[in-house]
């Protein structure tokens, strides 16, 4: 049996009821996670900052999998020669049970976490530091994100960008740009 009701849980992600997406923004931007249920605790309650403390002793619970065929799309795009790094605004303390959990994460040829860095994707600023850091050029970069503020401020880091929907699309956009991967086949 579950430990929240469906209703609680829905409550939760609802960010005006716990403060939840407020509270990962913070730790995104380098807060612990003592810091994050604090923060909760003193802005939403109790019940909010023990709800939070439970998500995060059972983290990897949270974590849907991942994408179909976004582990081929990876295997492919890096056969091909290319670099595939990750950028993500994401909590410190649980990125390495991600990478643990993951063969996806452990491929990327580098990664920025917002949280070790101290900037969050939107901001123009962990863009340019993602560049620098993996020493390539904007101009020959392509970024995939699922939300379009990232994608827009990517776009005003001067990298072309690519809005994911689903790997068959993305594959689709990479081969139409001229990336010599394998075509789906039909």
């Amino acid at each position: 049996m579950p430990r929240y009701s469906e209703k609680r849980i829905e409550d939760f992600l609802d960010n005006d009821i716990s403060g939840f997406y407020d509270a990962c923004d913070r730790m995104d931007a380098g807060a612990s996670p003592a810091e994050g249920i604090a923060w909760i605790r003193e802005t939403h309650g109790e019940r909010w900052a023990e709800m939070l403390a439970y998500y995060f002793d059972n983290f990897l619970d949270s974590l849907t999998g991942t994408i179909p065929g976004m582990r081929v799309l990876v295997h492919d795009i890096k056969t091909a020669g290319l670099g595939v790094w990750g950028l993500s605004n994401w909590q410190r303390e649980t990125i390495g049970e991600a990478e643990n959990a993951y063969e996806i994460l452990r491929m990327l040829n580098g990664r920025v976490i917002s949280s070790e860095v101290h900037m969050r994707k939107p901001d123009m600023a962990i863009y340019m530091k993602a560049l620098e850091s993996f020493g390539i050029d904007a101009a020959t970069t392509v970024f995939v994100d699922d939300r379009a503020s990232n994608v827009i401020g990517a776009n005003r880091a001067g990298i072309r960008c690519i809005r994911f929907r689903d790997e068959r699309g993305l594959r689709e956009t990479l081969i139409d740009a001229g990336v010599p991967i394998p075509a789906v086949a039909e």
